[in-house]
């Protein structure tokens, strides 16, 4: 049933992530015995992380989906070594992670002009094969994004994402008031007076069950993977999916959404993460956030809410709990402070690592 998932899936508006491409080296040219002449390789493919790039486009480019390197030239009485075949290079975006049809992973391409052979050419026939080429590599490839970005952001259905997005950055996400899915990921950039930007994606959104590829489950989980930091974003009122599904309150969603990341990769968890509780605007919003506020530092006295394969192995502590209304733009200047402290103290601690490791490899040199 997953697997079905995964295919059903695959695309989701006009935004593709999960591209399968067949790739193969070129063949090597032929050997000259008389002269003991040698072939040319066959030529490569690769891939090649570039800017603008988006999987739709070379699905539309290439709608075959084939990628064959250039055949080695055979060896001549004018040419005794033969040319080389032409490589073949893919241009695909900045954040692939290329894997066999097995999931075998053959690398990441995380930044631009980030190179991987992902097909060898053959060999050219020489005296060591009896002047007999050999053919280039063939292989099913797989070609999937994950995006990357400063933070992510993690909620509910119609928690109020797309529209803090709006109120926070430039982006311009499709905004609807009911429990309305993101269908495509939208990357926005905070702007800051001394001109440094910081990337947050809101990415489609999380049901119960997403860890076992339910709705876009996978889809959505493994872009939250390679951005630094989380932003939980909750509704202070709480929220019910449908008619037929509970009523779950923010401290509810909150442990949820921790349990979801932790059922998928329990690694997630431990990125550094920001807790926003949105819609702050609605009455008797201030005391429902005085009763999150109390029951998220004492956890295990509430869990009980929870139903018991759904309580975290962990408990998030949040480096700030901000309440915004996305509508109002109240608390927003607020929060963009707090995301930027965040990120910077992460950075800072990273550069003190990258100190320190230098002086340790200067004293043992």
């Amino acid at each position: 049933m997953v697997q079905l998932s995964r295919i059903c899936f695959r695309k989701y508006g006009n935004f593709i992530d999960n591209l399968r491409l067949y790739v193969r080296g070129g063949s090597g040219g032929m050997g000259l015995p008389r002269l003991g002449g040698q072939g040319g390789n066959g030529g490569d493919v690769w891939v090649v992380a570039a800017k603008n790039m988006t999987l739709k486009r070379i699905k539309d480019k290439y709608p075959q989906k084939r990628f064959l390197g250039g055949a080695g030239a055979n060896s001549s009485v004018r040419a005794l070594k033969g040319e080389k075949g032409e490589d073949k290079e893919i241009l695909a975006p900045v954040g692939i992670t290329v894997t066999t049809d097995k999931g075998k992973t053959l690398g990441d391409l995380n930044t631009e002009g980030d190179r991987l052979m992902v097909a060898k050419g053959g060999f050219g026939g020489s005296m060591h094969s009896a002047f007999q080429p050999s053919k280039g590599q063939v292989r099913n490839i797989r070609l999937d994004l994950k995006l990357i970005a400063d933070l992510g952001l993690v909620g509910y259905p119609n928690a109020g994402k797309s529209s803090l997005l709006t109120a926070l950055s430039n982006a311009t996400p499709e905004i609807a008031n009911y429990a309305f899915t993101t269908l495509k990921p939208e990357i926005g950039k905070l702007m800051y007076k001394d001109y440094k930007q910081i990337s947050v994606a809101d990415l489609p959104g999380l049901i119960e069950g997403a860890h076992l590829n339910k709705g876009m489950g996978h889809k959505f989980l493994k872009h939250v993977e390679r951005t630094k930091q989380l932003l939980f974003v909750v509704d202070v009122c709480g929220f019910q999916l449908a008619n037929n599904t509970p009523f779950r309150s923010a401290f509810e969603a909150v442990q949820l959404l921790t349990k979801e990341l932790e059922l998928y990769k329990e690694e997630l968890v431990l990125k550094p993460a920001l807790l926003v509780v949105n819609k702050m605007d609605l009455p008797d919003a201030e005391g429902k956030l005085e009763e999150l506020k109390e029951q998220l530092q004492n956890p295990d006295e509430f869990s009980d809410l929870l139903p018991d394969d759904m309580i975290p192995k962990n408990y998030l502590n949040f480096r700030h709990v901000v309440p915004v209304s996305a509508s109002t733009g109240f608390g927003i200047e607020h929060l963009k402070s707090c995301i930027r402290e965040s990120l910077d103290e992460d950075a800072e601690m990273a550069t003190k690592a990258i100190h320190q490791e230098r002086l340790q490899a200067l004293r043992h040199q």
